[in-house]
């Protein structure tokens, strides 16, 4: 496995769980209140924070247990990352689409916040999984 596919697996299961958690924690705290009486800007902050260290710790702890052989990029990671990305970004249009729209609409900030955050986690989790199955299965075009 390249080092850039195991960032990507990093990268996958940082989001993804990231996100899970933030979203336990605000149910959690609703406890069958209306969900835009929630103080969701700590765990929001505190989410994105554990994420990023999260992932570089992660990408170091990869690289420890399983070194690589090779630490560039190669023309087919390079086009992989690409073919990811051009899929990817769609998600972070809509869900900035989405939270201007419900701004537009004077909606409370947790709707906006949280449209750009599900636009920024569906972005990382489609363009991982993506890159995944193109590094197993090479790129089809037709995608």
């Amino acid at each position: 496995m390249s080092y850039e596919q195991k960032g990507v697996w990093v990268y996958l299961l940082v989001s993804t769980g990231a996100y899970l958690v933030y979203v336990w924690i605000i149910l959690s705290q609703a406890d069958g209140a209306p969900l835009v009486d929630v103080d969701y800007v700590m765990p929001f902050l505190i989410s994105l924070g554990i994420s990023i260290v999260a992932a570089i710790v992660g990408r170091i702890v990869v690289e420890i247990l399983s070194p690589s052989d090779n630490y560039t990029s190669d023309t087919r990671d390079r086009q992989i990352n690409r073919f990811g990305e051009a899929r990817a970004s769609w998600f972070v249009i809509g869900g900035s689409l989405v939270a201007l729209l419900l701004a537009l609409l004077e909606q409370p900030y947790f709707w906006i916040a949280n449209a750009i955050y599900l636009g920024f986690v569906l972005s990382a989790v489609v363009g991982s999984v993506v890159k995944l199955v193109a590094y197993r299965r090479g790129i089809d075009p037709s995608w």
